[in-house]
């Protein structure tokens, strides 16, 4: 056996390393993110976390005992520019700060954000107050919700829910469905913007299709989570 010579590739060279924790239960996030970051120079390494098949306040906030478990799985020869905590409702219910502070607690990362974070600083910098929020949840996990969205100061009076508790079926909600059901609520005169809540709601074809017909700006868990990870990686 011959010992072969070999160099070794500086860190400066990498791309940028961003970490994302996903949840067990969700099919949706992952492909819509090697979407949304296609072409973009930076590499997204993926953490799994345990999750129930049924979305409760209390499955929700279950989550927070395993955030740091699972940010601690993302690889430690890197530093990361952001790690992004990928659901929405958990956030509001544990609080973004909190999440912040378990992922730092055994993850090397300059940044830590999640939709909820992200979805209230889009809102934010498009200069929007007034917003349609279509969510899958029950009432239970609508109310904490909403009310992380109030004490951000964006209002989400035009609201609507499928009522859904169950993971699996809320990753199959049709397209057209979506669709149909944020335009009624964007048609509203003083909505601003129209909010699709969930990262495992499948939003990348209906947003487009969402602001044509409505004329105002659509975002959504997903598309805020990756549009906020690749500013602050200033990507």
């Amino acid at each position: 056996m011959t010992t072969m010579p070999f160099n070794l590739i500086a860190d400066e060279a990498l791309p940028t390393p961003l970490g994302l924790i996903v949840l067990q239960t969700d099919e949706t996030v992952e492909p819509e993110f090697h979407k949304a970051f296609a072409g973009v120079d930076a590499a997204l390494y993926v953490s799994r976390i345990p999750s129930s098949p049924q979305v409760t306040p209390e499955t929700l906030g279950a989550m927070e005992a395993d955030i740091a478990a699972a940010a601690d799985l993302l690889p430690k020869s890197l530093a990361f520019s952001v790690v992004g905590y990928g659901c929405t409702s958990a956030s509001a219910i544990i609080g973004s700060d909190a999440v912040e502070a378990l992922v730092k607690s055994t993850c090397n990362t300059a940044q830590v954000t999640n939709p909820m974070r992200a979805a209230i600083t889009y809102a934010r910098t498009y200069g929007l107050t007034r917003l349609a929020l279509l969510s899958p949840y029950i009432a239970e996990v609508n109310t904490a919700f909403r009310a992380a969205f109030a004490d951000a100061g964006i209002a989400t009076d035009t609201f609507g829910t499928f009522g859904e508790a169950e993971e699996a079926k809320v990753a199959r909600i049709s397209d057209a469905s979506i669709i149909e059901a944020a335009v009624a609520l964007g048609q509203a005169e003083d909505v601003e913007g129209i909010f699709l809540s969930c990262t495992n709601l499948r939003t990348r074809v209906a947003i487009p299709q969402i602001a044509a017909m409505t004329g105002k700006p659509v975002f959504s868990s997903n598309s805020a989570l990756s549009w906020h990870m690749k500013n602050c990686a200033k990507l």
